[in-house]
C-alpha cells in the first residue's frame, strides 16, 4: 500500500517554531542561541552537552526567549543581539 503524501498544511502544524534564547551563566555572562525545541536545548546546555561556551558555566538560567517566524529570522535576530553592548542587552532583557 503506497504511503500518503503529507500536505504542506500538515507539515506546517508539526513544524516547531524557532526561538532566539538568552541564558545567564553562573559567572554572570550571557549566552545567546537559536533552537526549534527550547526545552530540549536548555536540557542539553544544563547537562553540559550544549555549546562549548556553556560547559562548566552552570547552573544556567533561561532569561528570555523570543519566537521567530523562521530559522533565517532567528539567525538574523541572533546576529543582531550579539552585536549589542552588554548594557543594551540588559535593557532588552528587562523590557
Amino acid at each position: 500500500m503506497p504511503k500518503k503524501k503529507k500536505t504542506p498544511a500538515v507539515k506546517a502544524k508539526r513544524a516547531k517554531k524557532w526561538h532566539l534564547y538568552v541564558l545567564l551563566c553562573k559567572d554572570g555572562t550571557l549566552y545567546c542561541g537559536i533552537t526549534n525545541d527550547l526545552e530540549r536545548r536548555f536540557a542539553q546546555h544544563s547537562a553540559g552537552k550544549g555549546a562549548r561556551y556553556t560547559r562548566g558555566r552552570g547552573p544556567l538560567t533561561l532569561l528570555r526567549s523570543w519566537p521567530q517566524k523562521s530559522k533565517s529570522a532567528a539567525l538574523r535576530a541572533e546576529f543582531s543581539f550579539k552585536k549589542l553592548t552588554r548594557s543594551a542587552k540588559d535593557a532588552l532583557l528587562a523590557a
